[in-house]
């Protein structure tokens, strides 16, 4: 009895503590989001849509509820008790020296820096042998760091630069252009450039795209009649002659064109949508030359990564999903005259090119294997990689015998490496200081089978160590979508997840661009379903496999993530304690209504096409499937005023949606950030502030009343 008495004695005392400081449910107060009775009817079915009138960015109405929501939103986040204590650690490991991969443009090397929590990064230059010196520090744009760089072009001397900024977030741009040896602005800035690059045609001028500003909202109007000028430096912008686009009978959403290195062809693209594209090159060197069609269907991807002379280099899925690299002669490129030059293979190819040789990068269940190519087809190398991770930045320009790679997986933060071409030998250029140990935390790569048998890749990150005993908290983070692959990245704010006991679980679904066309086109159109599916299956692995449960599971996800996370929460509700949509297109049957959305059909198809589309998108659109009397997890929608890509108002109606419609306890609340877009740009400051949020968050709803590293769950005091 001596021996059992102490140990009553504590668990006494524990659990009496305990019940004393037991804190209540934090309360919430929804705003009243009005409903008007706005409905129409599709191929002879009713659609109501009460929320519409959130759509409406500049009315005072939508105004007054985004300030309302926020209070609510704010007002719970500050009571959550650890939230301090989570973004105090953020700012910590944050706050280390972060710099880029160097590149050369005429006598300067340039580089960007970040010092540690600067809003955004500095670009830096030098030259041999001297002092680095700013060259553009965007942190003075704006007092509040949310006006960021956005893209910067050099002439092929180096005595010239146009660089691009985004305020507030938009896509919308202005273009500014620099005596490069100076810094001196040589003329009036340009405005209303949009999706565009900068590509300089000698020191004349340069090539941009853009649409024509849209009547009404500039950032949820419809826009889809992209246009490429050419801007001849010291001319009015008005006077920029229109290279291509603006015919009524023919739209292409996104046209973009590009000089050769060699200066001596444009490069321009035309697409409908977000897959496929036409393609036409252009004799420079001709006063009378015209726009040649490379490519004129949009059935395929195409793009000219280098040429010598009027031999082309192309890249292209055309015939081949998963890329080759074809070569063509200018004077006549059609397809039929195409030859191979890098064969597909059964790996996806993404190649670049630099110090005169081709670098052909392969994802291998999303991991990197980079080969070394001559011109002349030759293998000379597979690049020795550093580790299992994602390696990118192979190319630069073609004199060059050095040129910088970078490093990253999700364990590893980003290094930079320097390349010898003839060597093939890698040295550490830069490596980050941080108050992080990879060698703590382990990354591994399972297969686990979605619902119609296909076999899925995911990574799962955390400690070493970690006990399989289902009570971990877990993100399970996913895309699925426009061709686009998640290779393993380091991030800081998953570091901080991690460090407390936290699992972060990347499944490559459907839809993205892993496995090549294929891959993407099955998670397409009246295929989505399939993503959603592999979603919930991942989910699923993880709870059998007792890396976490229901209970401790988050499901988290933007932009097309967004919707896969709101998808799958109103298809099952039941799988997770936490969903966190971020800037999700969640209106399926009125996305295409907006901005540049209509360039999403290929991937999703619109609610006009056909009877069976519309009732395909209408049977998972996260806002027309929200049930009244279902009880939904606990839901942070994250969003921007200003995102005109996503436009808020996805996230809005969603949002108003939950509210009226959750029958269970679990909050169902809105994050607006002001003055923020889709997130390309975003300040350190507010990036910081925001995962803080979305981390108390998560944790505080799966019974956390202290961070785990030091918590008693609420479970074992009732």
């Amino acid at each position: 009895m001596k021996r059992i008495y102490p140990t009553l004695m504590v668990l006494a005392l524990l659990f009496s503590c305990e019940s004393e400081t037991k804190k209540e449910p934090i309360a919430v107060n929804y705003p009243l989001t009005p409903k008007v009775d706005t409905a129409y009817t599709h191929f002879g079915t009713e659609v109501k849509d009460p929320y519409r009138w959130l759509e409406d960015d500049r009315s005072p109405e939508t105004e007054a509820w985004v300030k309302a929501q926020n209070e609510v939103t704010f007002g719970y986040l500050e009571k959550i008790p650890f939230r301090a204590d989570l973004r105090n650690r953020l700012e910590k490991l944050w706050n280390y020296e972060k710099v880029s991969s160097p590149f050369k443009e005429g006598n300067y090397t340039y580089f960007y820096k970040n010092n540690g929590l600067q809003n955004q990064y500095v670009v830096y230059r030098q030259q041999d042998g001297g002092e680095a010196e700013v060259f553009l520090d965007p942190n003075t744009f704006s007092e509040d760091g949310t006006t960021s760089l956005a893209g910067l072009s050099f002439t092929k001397d180096g005595s010239m630069a146009a660089y691009m900024i985004s305020e507030g977030g938009s896509d919308w741009r202005k273009a500014i252009v620099l005596n490069a040896a100076t810094k001196e602005i040589v003329e009036d800035t340009l405005v209303d450039i949009k999706f565009s690059g900068l590509s300089w045609r000698g020191n004349e001028g340069f090539y941009y795209s853009s649409y024509d500003k849209p009547k009404g909202s500039e950032l949820s109007a419809k826009t889809d009649q992209h246009k490429v000028y050419f801007h001849k430096l010291g001319t009015p912008q008005k006077e920029d002659q229109l290279v291509y686009g603006g015919k009524s009978n023919e739209k292409h959403r996104y046209v973009g064109a590009g000089v050769s290195e060699d200066q001596n062809y444009l490069i321009l693209s035309a697409r409908t949508s977000t897959s496929g594209n036409k393609l036409f090159i252009q004799n420079l060197k001709d006063p009378n030359g015209l726009l040649v069609p490379v490519v004129s269907d949009t059935d395929s991807d195409v793009s000219i990564i280098e040429n010598v002379g009027s031999k082309l280099y192309i890249v292209t899925n055309r015939n081949a999903p998963n890329t080759k690299i074809v070569t063509v002669d200018a004077t006549n490129p059609a397809p039929e005259n195409w030859k191979d030059f890098i064969p597909e293979t059964e790996n996806v190819l993404t190649p670049n090119t630099g110090g005169g040789y081709f670098f052909a990068e392969y994802m291998v269940d999303a991991i990197s294997k980079v080969l070394q190519y001559d011109y002349n087809g030759q293998l000379v190398r597979e690049v020795n990689l550093p580790g299992i991770g994602s390696a990118s930045g192979f190319g630069g320009k073609k004199e060059d015998k050095e040129f910088y790679y970078s490093f990253t997986n999700y364990k590893t933060p980003g290094t930079s490496f320097k390349y010898n071409v003839e060597s093939g030998e890698s040295a550490v250029h830069w490596k980050p200081e941080i108050d992080f140990n990879p060698d703590d935390y382990e990354s591994n790569q399972v297969f686990y089978a979605s619902k119609d048998g296909t076999k899925i890749p995911m990574i799962i990150t955390h400690k070493k160590g970690l006990e399989l005993n289902g009570k971990n908290p877990t993100i399970l983070y996913g895309y699925g979508g426009f061709d686009i692959s998640l290779t393993p990245s380091f991030s800081i704010a998953n570091t901080v997840w991690m460090e407390q006991g936290g699992i972060y679980a990347v499944p490559n679904l459907r839809g993205g661009g892993e496995y090549g066309k294929k891959w993407h086109n099955a998670g397409t159109k009246m295929q989505k379903q399939n993503v959603f599916d592999d979603f919930i299956a991942a989910a699923e692995y993880l709870i059998s496999e007792k890396y976490t449960a229901s209970e401790y599971l988050a499901i988290r996800g933007g932009s097309n993530g967004g919707l896969l996370v709101g998808a799958t929460m109103t298809q099952r509700p039941d799988l997770m304690k936490v969903a966190l949509p971020a800037v999700g297109v969640m209106d399926m049957l009125r996305y295409h209504t907006f901005t540049a959305g209509a360039g999403w059909a290929y991937d999703y198809g619109t609610a006009e096409d056909s009877k069976e589309m519309f009732e395909y998108l209408k049977g998972y659109s996260p806002v027309h499937n929200v049930k009244k009397g279902v009880a939904y997890p606990a839901t942070l929608v994250t969003t921007g005023d200003h995102d005109d890509r996503v436009v808020p108002a996805h996230s809005f109606k969603f949002a108003a949606e939950l509210q009226e419609k959750q029958a269970g306890t679990n909050p169902t609340l809105i994050r607006i950030e002001t003055n923020a877009g889709h997130g390309a740009g975003t300040p350190v400051s507010k990036t910081i502030a925001q995962y803080a949020d979305i981390f108390g968050f998560t944790l505080y709803n799966m019974g956390f009343e202290d961070l785990p590293s030091k918590a008693v769950l609420k479970e074992f005091k009732e």
